[in-house]
């Protein structure tokens, strides 16, 4: 497998091929735009059972010029890394089928996301591959880049659940929370993309304009992400609104002991510092003064904040990302780019855009 240079790939180094399986969704079109522009990919096949012989083109509108089809999803190339953006099930039963065509498998559906087959018989309707469980690493490189070097199975993290974690992490990792006695309220605003190409009646732009609706007060599945990598339970509501991409995630926390500004900023500092794609946004001054959506939109940034409420000894933490990006097709090349040994930026170089619509 090509993995470029000692110090990180660059575009004089060797290509790796990559092919997406189901690359007619939401997620598929920007994995392939993502790769499409990458210095060290070039994409082999882009599948789609639904969209087999047409042009890329035709179903992602930033691709049109490009020579890429549709091929079948049964008969598969053999790639340096494959990558799945398909829905919820389909990679558990064919996971054995795609390691024998490639050596690195990133898949960006929950199958892999969770640790036991335990958690996905609560949480979801059981598994099928359940010896993979403990081989896949969860692909948010900023909590897991350690163990995402020369990864084989890469899980891609749910959306609400990495604009989440993201925003709380900092708090276990210094021992500001502890996750045992603290009470923790998350709040989530997403996007209709979150419900993919066919996200039918709920995510038509009629039910979906100018709302914002509760359609997971609880026990929503990516609460399951959240309590493995925190190592906390959270309550946790998540509300549709109207925006086309985004997740911004409003957490409420009641810590067991007093906290100071100077404690928070040495924590967020601590964790993110120094990360590539996390940037703070706490008060400052101007219009977006905290973390919002519309300032990262097509970018695999996520933005953290957090304000201390000394009267009622409360913290509120916020978090945003792209749900398409950093959630999702981002968050997939950026772990890859890890697992591979390329330079963890490469593919991802860009800023989004100011002023846009809804994001």
């Amino acid at each position: 497998m090509a993995v470029g240079t000692e110090t990180g790939a660059d575009a004089n180094a060797e290509t790796i091929t990559a092919s997406v399986v189901g690359g007619s969704g939401f997620t598929g079109g920007e994995l392939l735009r993502l790769l499409a522009g990458h210095p060290n990919v070039e994409i082999s096949e882009v599948t789609s059972r639904s969209k087999a012989g047409k042009s890329v083109g035709s179903v992602h509108p930033p691709l049109r010029g490009s020579d890429l089809r549709f091929t079948e999803p049964d008969d598969l190339e053999s790639v340096d890394v494959l990558f799945a953006a398909t829905p919820h099930g389909v990679s558990m039963g064919r996971i054995d089928e795609f390691f024998e065509v490639a050596d690195t498998v990133v898949d960006l559906s929950a199958d892999f996301r969770l640790e036991t087959e335990a958690q996905y018989d609560e949480w979801y309707d059981g598994h099928e591959a359940p010896e993979y469980l403990e081989t896949a690493e969860y692909a948010l490189p900023e909590i897991n880049r350690e163990n995402l070097a020369g990864a084989d199975l890469i899980a891609g993290g749910g959306c609400n659940a990495t604009a989440t974690i993201l925003g709380l992490y900092p708090l276990f990792e210094h021992g500001i929370l502890e996750g045992s006695t603290e009470r923790v309220v998350v709040d989530v605003k997403v996007g209709s993309s979150e419900g993919g190409a066919g996200g039918g009646e709920a995510s038509s732009h009629p039910e979906r304009s100018g709302v914002v609706r509760p359609y997971a007060p609880t026990g929503h599945r990516h609460e399951a992400e959240i309590e493995q990598f925190l190592g906390t339970s959270v309550a946790f509501t998540c509300h549709a609104v109207d925006m086309i991409r985004g997740a911004s995630a409003t957490s409420h926390v009641f810590p067991a002991s007093p906290v100071s500004k100077g404690d928070l900023w040495q924590a967020y500092r601590g964790c993110y510092e120094d990360e590539p794609f996390v940037r703070m946004a706490a008060g400052g001054s101007g219009v977006y003064r905290y973390p919002e959506p519309k300032a990262v939109a097509g970018t695999n940034l996520g933005e953290v904040g957090f304000e201390l409420d000394p009267s009622n000894e409360r913290i509120v933490v916020f978090s945003a990302i792209d749900n398409m990006m950093k959630g999702s097709a981002g968050q997939a090349v950026h772990a890859a780019n890890v697992a591979l040994g390329l330079e963890e930026t490469a593919g991802l170089e860009f800023t989004g855009l100011h002023p846009v619509g809804a994001p």
